[in-house]
C-alpha cells in the first residue's frame, strides 16, 4: 500500500499544535497529510482509500522494555505463569517430562513462589521425583532464578565444592549442598551445558513474537539483552538476517550486552547505527536483582529478612568504570536496578560521567526504577536519565512489595512523582515477565488497579498518570528515549506512518473502557500488518 488515504476516524495524534484530525494520508511509509477528511479527499484524490468508520487511531504503542525473541520462545515453553502452588507446578512438569524425547531437556518458566502457599523456594528435591534422568531448567517469572533438579546440577558440575560466581548465587541446604536454586549470574554455570538456541529457532521465536505484538498494535520494540544466552549477539544476527530478507515487519532498537562493549566498539558500532527498522540501542548492565527473588539491592534489609540487602551485580565503581567505557565507545546505557540502593549507585555512576555522556548526547536509562529513596527522586530529571517503567509491575508486584518494602512503598513505581520532576518516562511490559497488552499496561498506569479488580482500591492513587500520559509514555516517551523523536511519537507530516486501530475512544471514555477495547488493526510504515475480523480496510 504505497499511497494510502485513511478517512473518518477519530485521530489522536498527540501533537499540541493539532492533536485531533479526520483524516491522515500515506505516501511511501510516511505521513504525507493530515486534516479533515473532505480537504484530503480533494488534495489526495488519487490514493487508496480506507474508511475507519468513526474508530480511534492513536499513534503506534512501542514496547521500550522487552525480550522479543524469548517472549515468541516462551509460547513453547513449559508454562507455570499463574500456577496457585508448588504442587500444581511440578504437575505440569511432570506432564511436561512425560511428552519429552529421551536425552533432552525439560524446560519452563513462569514460577512464583511468592503466590503459593507453600511459601517457600523450589528445590531439587521437588523435581527429582518426577524426573530423574531428564535435566529440568524452570526459570523463575521475574526470570533471575533458575529451578533444576539433580540430573541438570550434575551436567552443569555443580556440587558443593562449586563456588558462587560473582554477582551470583547457588543457593544450598542446611547441609551446604546446592538446593537446586540458582541465582543471578550463577545461572550462566546451567546455560553453558544446554544445549544452544539454534538460529532458526531464534527467527521463529522472533516472528512468533512480531505476529503476537501485531495483534496488540505494537509498531515497534526496544528489544532488550536479559537472562538468556542467546539474547545478545544470536538474536542481533538474527534480527540482521530477517531484515535482509524483508520478513522483520517490527521496528526494533535493540541493545547489546555488556560483555561485548569493547569488541562493538572496537568494530565500530554505535548507538543509533542502523535504519528505520533495525538500529543499535544501548548497552544492557545489569546493577541488582528482583523484588520477587529478594535480590534487589536495597540501602536497608528486605522486611522480615534480617540482613538481606539483596545482590549488587557490581561495586558502586564498576558501575561508574562501565559507564564510563560505554560513553567512550559511543553508546547509551541501559542499566536494570529495581532496589533503593541499585538505583542510587546507577544515579552516582551516571552522574560521575554527566559531562562526557552530554556531549555523546547520550540518553541514558533507568530499567525498572521500581523503587527509590526520596533523595534520589529529583536526580533522574536533573541528570536528564530516562526512567524506563512498566506499568503492570506495580499491580502484579503490589502484594510481595508490600511484604518486603513495607512504608518504602509511597516511593515505588512513582511515575506521577518522577513526571512532576520533569523526568522522561518510556513504558513498555518486560515480556514475557508480563503480558505485552498495552491497554492492560495504561490502565495498570492510570488506576494503579489489577485488571482482574476493577473496581479495587487504587493502590498508592497518587502515583497514578492520566490516559494521555500513558499513552505517551508508549510512543513519544519510546521515541524520545531511542533518538528516534523527529520520525516517530506522534502522527505528523514527514514521520513514519505508525499506527494503532481502536474499536474504543479510549482517550475520552472512563479508564475501564480500556479492558473491552480491542486493536482492529495494525498500521506499520502504511501497510496494514494487522487486521481483525471486524476491520475491512
Amino acid at each position: 500500500m504505497k499511497d494510502a488515504l485513511f478517512i473518518n476516524g477519530r485521530i489522536y495524534t498527540l501533537e499540541p499544535s493539532l492533536p485531533f484530525v479526520e483524516a491522515l494520508a500515506v505516501r511511501d511509509g510516511r505521513i504525507a497529510a493530515i486534516g479533515r477528511s473532505a480537504d484530503l479527499r480533494d488534495s489526495c484524490s488519487g490514493f487508496r482509500r480506507v474508511d475507519l468508520g468513526g474508530r480511534t487511531v492513536v499513534p503506534g504503542f512501542v514496547d521500550s522494555h522487552i525480550h522479543v525473541p524469548s517472549f515468541g520462545l516462551s509460547l513453547h515453553l513449559v508454562d507455570l505463569t499463574g500456577t496457585r502452588s508448588l504442587v500444581e507446578a511440578v504437575g505440569l512438569v511432570a506432564a511436561a517430562v512425560r511428552r519429552a524425547r529421551p536425552g533432552t531437556w525439560v524446560r519452563g518458566r513462569g514460577w512464583n513462589k511468592n503466590a503459593w502457599p507453600e511459601q517457600r523456594f523450589p528445590a531439587k528435591d521437588d523435581l527429582d521425583p518426577i524426573s530423574p534422568e531428564h535435566p529440568v531448567a524452570l526459570g523463575s517469572r521475574d526470570g533471575h532464578l533458575l529451578w533444576v533438579n539433580s540430573a541438570a546440577l550434575r551436567l552443569a558440575r555443580i556440587d558443593q565444592r562449586t563456588p558462587n560466581p560473582s554477582g551470583g548465587e547457588i543457593y544450598r541446604d542446611g547441609r551446604g549442598q546446592p538446593s537446586g536454586l540458582i541465582k543471578e549470574e550463577a545461572k550462566q554455570l546451567i546455560w553453558k551445558v544446554m544445549p544452544p538456541v539454534d538460529d532458526e529457532t531464534i527467527e521463529q521465536g522472533i516472528l512468533t513474537a512480531a505476529e503476537a505484538l501485531h495483534r496488540l498494535g505494537i509498531v515497534g520494540v526496544h528489544s532488550f539483552v536479559g537472562t538468556e544466552g542467546y539474547e545478545g549477539a544470536p538474536a542481533f544476527a538474527a534480527y540482521q538476517r530477517l531484515h535482509a530478507r524483508a520478513a522483520l515487519k517490527l521496528r526494533v532498537w535493540t541493545t547489546l550486552p555488556v560483555q561485548a562493549l569493547d569488541a562493538a566498539a572496537g568494530a565500530g558500532l554505535r548507538t543509533g547505527f542502523g535504519n528505520e527498522w533495525l538500529r543499535v540501542g544501548p548497552v544492557k548492565i545489569f546493577a541488582d536483582g528482583t523484588l520477587g527473588s529478594q535480590t534487589a539491592s536495597m540501602l536497608e534489609p528486605f522486611d522480615s529478612q534480617t540482613g538481606n540487602t539483596g545482590i549488587a551485580v557490581y561495586t558502586r565503581e564498576e558501575l561508574a568504570d562501565l559507564v564510563e567505557r560505554a560513553v567512550k565507545g559511543g553508546f547509551w546505557c541501559a542499566i536494570h536496578a529495581i532496589g533503593d540502593r541499585a538505583n542510587r549507585w546507577v544515579l552516582d555512576a551516571y552522574e560521575a560521567h554527566a559531562g562526557a555522556s552530554a556531549r555523546l548526547g547520550a540518553r541514558h536509562r533507568i530499567e525498572h526504577v521500581q523503587l527509590l529513596h526520596p533523595d534520589d527522586l529529583p536526580r533522574l530529571a536533573r541528570l536528564r536519565v530516562v526512567a524506563s517503567m512498566q506499568p503492570i509491575h506495580a499491580t502484579s508486584d503490589r502484594d510481595i512489595a508490600e511484604r518486603y518494602w513495607g512504608r518504602r512503598n509511597q516511593y515505588a513505581y512513582a511515575w506521577r512523582a518522577l513526571l512532576g520532576c520533569g523526568t522522561a518516562l518510556t513504558f513498555g511490559s518486560d515480556a514475557p515477565v508480563e503480558t505485552p497488552d498495552v491497554l492492560q499496561g495504561v490502565y495498570a498506569a492510570v488506576t494503579r488497579r489489577r485488571a482482574s479488580e476493577p473496581g479495587g482500591v487504587s493502590w498508592h492513587p497518587q502515583e497514578a498518570l492520566t490516559v494521555d500520559e500513558a499513552f505517551r509514555a508508549y510512543s513519544v516517551g519510546a521515541a524520545y528515549a531511542s533518538g528516534q523523536e523527529d520520525s516517530g511519537g506522534t502522527l505528523a507530516v514527514g514521520k513514519l506512518a505508525d499506527f494503532a486501530i481502536l474499536d474504543h475512544d479510549v482517550i475520552r471514555e472512563p479508564p475501564e473502557a480500556l479492558l473491552n477495547t480491542r486493536v482492529e488493526a495494525t498500521v506499520i510504515g502504511g501497510e496494514v500488518i494487522y487486521a481483525g475480523p471486524g476491520f475491512t480496510g
